[in-house]
């Protein structure tokens, strides 16, 4: 129970509780009020601010997809988002709290980009088998440092990789104007261009030729996703992580081992997370610099919690949070609306849709607080949502 405030010696209160069941239609109907509060809020907002409302609305949620080859960039944008998601799901799952796939991410791109760096004669069936492999080792290899050590020692796995992520920053940063960077740069912090068999090729549709920015990484995204849902709805280690997140102590029982579960599932999404970083910089960057990842690890939490831990949710919910993204970013240009303004839009979106999901696990009670008046009696009064 929450206290919320206190009057004539009451206190109100506002208490949680989980739904046994949630009704189809509760939960086809929370993101829509969720969108439609947020269009009505966005609309007053920026009629506060002297924007034109409609317009304002029209550049966040229709201009980004006018046109197929925006349509194809919105996939480009949410592919990292549904790449380091899929692999969030299942320490979140598992009640293992991995915050740092950010840093994950940023290993993930230095280990491929070793590869693409100290070896750029491979051929291309070598050179790219072996770029994903290092990525998702890099990624594995950060997200074992906290893994290894609430197994080992208890620490708190949430404040260990959110402080690596602040390591792997600097990392990458002294590396790119340090041992890796590119002589030819004029002294910018950057590594030399990937060669041509390290970057992942553009997709070539029949009859239409490239689309936008599409490129094979978003196809890649894409069925990890379904492997994900595959895996943790379909196989044993599927069922331990779920077993080891709902009910420990049954978990337990049945002989599962906590400490294994937390490695396999930081494992993965770490994995998940530097396979992430090597497709962004091998697809959209091709080469290394200090900034590759944009906030990527952090914002695909979120991902993960509106598509509400399923990993086909994950395609959904990324596509939702890329096209806020590419919508401020349409906004500021069409409209030269600050970057601030856009900024409070996609956050209200974002809350909005967080709080409906709120309200859609649980059962809400405000308990009002108690009015004495005198020696009276006192009243109070209940509403549920």
């Amino acid at each position: 129970d929450w206290n919320v405030g206190q009057s004539g010696g009451g206190t109100g209160m506002i208490s949680p509780s989980p739904r046994k069941e949630i009704p189809l239609t509760l939960t086809l109907m929370t993101p829509v009020v969720a969108i439609a509060l947020t269009l009505g809020i966005g609309a007053m907002i920026f009629a506060i601010l002297g924007y034109d409302p409609l317009a304002s609305l029209y550049q966040f949620f229709v201009a980004p997809v006018s046109r197929p080859d925006q349509i194809a960039d919105l996939f480009v944008k949410a592919c990292p988002l549904i790449i380091i998601a899929s692999g969030l799901v299942f320490a979140y799952r598992a009640n293992v709290w991995n915050i740092g796939a950010e840093g994950q991410m940023i290993l993930g791109a230095m280990f491929a980009g070793f590869v693409a760096l100290s070896y750029p004669n491979l051929p291309g069936a070598v050179m790219m088998p072996a770029m994903i492999l290092a990525g998702a080792l890099g990624g594995l290899a950060w997200g074992m440092i906290p893994a290894l050590l609430k197994t080992r020692f208890n620490t708190n796995e949430i404040l260990v990789s959110l402080m690596l992520t602040y390591v792997a920053i600097l990392l990458i940063d002294w590396t790119v104007r340090g041992p890796w960077r590119d002589p030819m740069s004029f002294g910018f912090p950057l590594t030399p261009m990937y060669a041509d068999a390290a970057l992942i090729s553009r997709v070539e549709l029949p009859g239409i030729g490239r689309l936008g920015q599409l490129h094979w990484g978003v196809a890649g995204a894409l069925a990890l996703a379904v492997a994900a849902w595959f895996v943790l709805g379909r196989s044993i280690l599927g069922f331990q992580v779920k077993v080891m997140g709902y009910a420990p102590r049954a978990g337990r029982f049945a002989g599962f081992s906590p400490a294994l579960v937390t490695i396999i599932v930081m494992g993965i999404s770490g994995g998940a997370a530097g396979l992430a970083g090597m497709v962004e910089v091998s697809a959209n960057i091709g080469q290394l610099q200090p900034d590759i990842s944009f906030g990527y690890g952090f914002t695909a939490i979120i991902v993960a919690f509106l598509a509400r831990l399923n990993p086909f949710g994950v395609i959904i919910a990324g596509l939702i949070v890329a096209l806020a993204e590419l919508g401020g970013d349409s906004a500021q240009i069409a409209l030269a609306m600050p970057k601030v303004v856009t900024g409070v839009f996609k956050g209200i979106l974002l809350f909005m849709l967080l709080a409906g999901e709120t309200f859609n696990r649980y059962h809400v009670t405000f308990s009002l607080p108690h009015l004495a008046t005198g020696a009276g009696p006192k009243r109070s009064g209940e509403s549920g949502a």
